[in-house]
């Protein structure tokens, strides 16, 4: 392994021992956002050589089942996903991983741009579930990492106008940076209505598409999304959430799940080495895995927006 990325869901389980369903019975390496260099494939693999450098697709299919042969294998029940109780994650010096789902990166990609498809990965399929298109606005409720993934995501599928909100003025100055047209600047008390028409009068419009990334925010989303838009639910909120669903149904808002991803490497690696999406502004903190207790207290107090753990000794760059 060389570099990884500390996830939101990372920090959850090391603090919790569960996230939603899955819960934690015995220790677990964490990680999943990962990247590092072949040292040895198996008799039966041909497209990887020891030397390689990959990108690791951290979900790995188990059997081919029916969500396997449609293409949806990401919601298999039985799928391997590294730091999903059982299954140990990538924080570590080595790792043994499922070969189809390593793919080589091309010299002009760094490790790190490596480790982060996973999470750009998530807002490629977020916005492929919304249908995010040419001229699409879109609106996307959470300025953290996944927010700003998926920001990144819907511009380069199009969107023409994305307004991004957030509690944080630094977090809402990463945006900007990242491409946002508009900022909303939110306070824990605002009203889910009133919200909705800023975003309104901010764009001039009602956006099409909303993108949840807080899982707190959804009445926003729903109340923000015009009539027969799309709102995509990416972050875990509460198990029982309290939903405009009448508002949401008489206006033939479609209300659209998602679960981490699937077919995604190959198209993020297309983006990032055509330049059409940069990733290296989310980086913003690095430390040495020895250092991993740090990194996640970091992680646990939001002071950075994307956190790297350097697990190989001999090679601490990007």
């Amino acid at each position: 392994m060389h570099s990884v990325g500390i996830c939101g869901s990372d920090v959850h389980m090391w603090q919790n021992g569960r996230i939603g369903d899955f819960v934690l019975k015995q220790p677990m390496v964490l990680g999943h956002e990962a990247s590092g260099r072949v040292v040895k494939v198996g008799s039966a693999v041909t497209h990887l050589n020891a030397g390689d450098r990959v990108a690791v697709e951290p979900g790995a299919p188990r059997e081919i089942d029916e969500f396997f042969k449609s293409g949806h294998y990401n919601l298999s029940p039985s799928v391997f996903f590294c730091s999903c109780p059982p299954d140990d994650g990538t924080l570590c010096r080595y790792y043994k991983h499922n070969a189809n789902f390593c793919y080589k990166l091309p010299d002009n990609l760094t490790y790190e741009e490596g480790a982060l498809i996973e999470p750009l990965s998530v807002g490629i399929h977020a916005c492929r579930r919304a249908g995010v298109t040419l001229g699409s606005s879109v609106f996307v409720c959470g300025a953290g990492p996944i927010g700003l993934v998926s920001l990144l995501a819907a511009k380069a599928m199009g969107a023409s106008q994305v307004i991004i909100s957030d509690l944080y003025s630094d977090r809402l100055a990463k945006a900007k940076e990242m491409g946002a047209d508009f900022l909303l600047h939110v306070k824990k008390e605002d009203e889910p209505k009133e919200m909705a028409k800023k975003v309104e009068g901010m764009l001039g419009c009602m956006p099409q598409i909303s993108i949840e990334c807080t899982g707190s925010s959804i009445q926003t989303a729903i109340y923000a999304a015009r009539s027969g838009g799309v709102v995509v639910p990416v972050g875990f909120g509460a198990e029982m959430t309290t939903v405009p669903l009448l508002n949401a149904a008489v206006r033939e808002v479609d209300i659209r799940g998602v679960f981490r991803y699937c077919n995604t490497w190959p198209v993020a690696i297309s983006m990032l080495v055509s330049k059409k999406v940069n990733v290296k502004p989310l980086v913003t903190h690095r430390f040495p895995l020895e250092q991993a207790m740090q990194a996640f207290e970091m992680s646990r107090q939001r002071l950075g927006v994307k956190v790297i753990l350097k697990c190989d000794q001999n090679d601490q760059n990007p």
